[in-house]
């Protein structure tokens, strides 16, 4: 820390009952009050170098003799209060002052309000307004450490500070201090000006690291700076647009972050100014950061676009995160355990990045029905060969799904939350639906009292030609899935089997049952609605297009035994 020594006297100011003085074979003729304290002085030091006092004796010299209380000059709303006045009264009597970071801000306040300034000062030396001005400018803003510690102390006089631009100046200190290349000047002088309680060996350890860690030093000196300093300090550093990159502005924000919004009971200021100074690029904050802020949103007064901004830069690299860290928790009036709203939002906003040509829809996917006439078992075993489809889309469908599974859990979710969350993915995302089908199976365990209609709802976004053997093995089985689930499982099983044992053509009766399965789910949907199961085993409906299929009275029955024969048949050869 840089030092700066002005006057060659000793220090001859003591103090009777609460007065100071100063020891001089002359009478003192001049009595200065500055909050309680008064100060016996004389008028020829300090009015040759403080224009105030000199104007305010003149007036005073003016008025009417009355007693000597009365020609006490007040100096009311003193920057600084007893301590910097008395270093500008020492100046003036020539005695050795000692002036620093720790103090120069607070004197200099003084050395305005008294007027010390070359309009007062004879002779050739300087006044003191110019002297700290010459000690800001060549010491205290060419150091690193010192330029912090003197903005810092602006706190104290906030409006004097800014008045006299001394704020503004330690943030652009500052900000040039952390742009420095390592080659310039200024980033060798800053360095030697370095937070004296920062270890070397770390500031070591960074600069072997190169950039990557570069910021952890002058991250950990800002964030003891308040809020408002240290948000007019990151728009100095982002504004200044030299050698920062987005990472080292994301890494400071999280250290600053880390500190404060635990110990701070109403954080919302906080939270918020930390989301709007977040960099706009991918991946310049980490995603787990991200998540955690939101986090901290949900249980704290934010506002709803401070909370969208922060779901839109965590949904931009959605694929980082992990689903502990998409347990976002929930606190309203829906009862709901976690902000399942939020996690869809995030995925529409990650699916957004991607270009339409290379975005695979559930259009794109789903072919016409007339196509899957024709084509039904080359479909299945299209669906289980590799496509062409991003990874980084497999890699958030997995995510959604061991997500989904954990939620499903939640017996205040609603079926449509789900579901909209389910079908956010794109389906040629989902190389496998055995994710899907666990978080199906999960919540329909735990929501046993939904209606058909519900389930039927739920159980749609289910692609039973991506299972695999084993989950369509279980499935068949799972009482919990409506029939037409179950039945198309059983298909998709059978043509599975013929698949794998080599068999080309499948018989015609065969045949037909898988054409009129994949060719008319839509209208067996509607039918399937109405088919209920009498207590003995039977089966009750109405006249559709289901019984134009299953024309004999028994025939359903019939056929599911040949079904499960199929499936049992299968699970043996495997």
């Amino acid at each position: 820390m840089k030092f700066m020594e002005l006057g060659f006297r000793p220090d001859t100011f003591y103090t009777v009952e609460a007065v100071r003085s100063v020891s001089s074979d002359l009478q003192n003729d001049l009595i200065i009050q500055v909050k309680s304290t008064k100060y016996l002085l004389h008028k020829f030091p300090m009015l040759s170098k403080c224009l105030r006092l000199k104007n305010l004796v003149s007036s005073q010299s003016q008025e009417p003799e009355t007693s000597q209380d009365q020609k006490v000059i007040q100096l009311v709303d003193f920057p600084g209060e007893t301590e910097a006045f008395e270093l500008c009264a020492k100046f003036c009597y020539g005695i050795t002052i000692t002036l620093s970071a720790h103090n120069v801000v607070a004197v200099r306040c003084a050395a305005e309000y008294l007027g010390m300034t070359e309009e007062v000062e004879l002779g050739e030396t300087e006044n003191l307004v110019q002297r700290l001005e010459h000690f800001l400018t060549s010491c205290v803003f060419k150091s690193w450490r010192d330029s912090l510690v003197a903005l810092q102390t602006t706190k104290a006089l906030p409006s004097w500070s800014e008045d006299l631009g001394i704020t503004s100046r330690c943030i652009e200190a500052i900000a040039n201090g952390v742009n420095a290349s390592p080659g310039d000047d200024f980033a060798n002088v800053m360095e030697t000006g370095l937070s004296r309680n920062r270890s070397r060996r770390r500031r070591d350890e960074s600069l072997c690291n190169g950039k990557a860690e570069s910021s952890r030093w002058w991250g950990e000196d800002l964030a003891d700076l308040d809020l408002d300093l240290y948000k007019r300090t990151m728009v100095a550093i982002k504004s200044s647009n030299r050698n920062v990159s987005p990472r080292l502005i994301g890494n400071a924000l999280r250290i600053y972050a880390s500190k404060w919004l635990p110990s701070i009971e109403e954080s919302s200021p906080v939270l918020e100014s930390v989301i709007s100074l977040l960099p706009t690029q991918r991946s310049a904050v980490p995603c787990s950061f991200l998540l955690q802020l939101l986090k901290t949103v949900n249980v704290m007064n934010v506002s709803p676009t401070s909370k969208m901004e922060l779901a839109v830069k965590a949904g931009n690299q959605l694929d980082k995160a992990t689903v502990s860290e998409l347990l976002i928790p929930l606190s309203d009036k829906s009862g709901m355990l976690y902000d399942v709203d939020v996690v869809t939002m995030m995925v529409k906003q990650f699916l957004s990045q991607i270009s339409p040509e290379r975005r695979p829809t559930r259009t794109q996917h789903r072919r016409s029905r007339s196509e899957e006439n024709m084509e039904e078992i080359q479909e299945i075993r299209g669906s289980l060969s590799s496509s062409s489809f991003p990874p980084l889309l497999v890699k958030v469908a997995k995510l959604v799904d061991s997500y989904l599974q954990e939620v499903a859990r939640d017996v205040n979710l609603t079926v449509s939350n789900f579901v909209e969350l389910a079908e956010s993915i794109p389906d040629l995302s989902r190389i496998s639906h055995d994710d899907l089908y666990k978080a199906i199976d999960i919540y329909l365990q735990v929501h046993q009292k939904i209606d058909k209609i519900e389930r039927k709802r739920l159980c749609r976004i289910l692609d039973c030609k991506k299972l695999s053997v084993e989950a369509s093995k279980n499935a068949a089985q799972n009482q919990l899935l409506p029939l037409r689930v179950i039945v198309q499982i059983l298909f998709v099983e059978q043509a599975r089997a013929a698949i794998v044992t080599n068999t080309n053509n499948i018989t015609n009766n065969e045949t037909a049952v898988l054409r009129r399965s994949f060719t008319t789910r839509r209208e067996e949907d509607a039918d399937l609605e109405r088919v209920e199961i009498k207590p003995n085993g039977g089966f009750q409906s109405t006249p559709s297009r289901f019984m134009a299929l299953c024309s004999i009275p028994r025939q359903p029955k019939k056929m599911f035994c040949k079904l499960l024969s199929i499936s049992r048949s299968l699970s043996q050869r495997i």
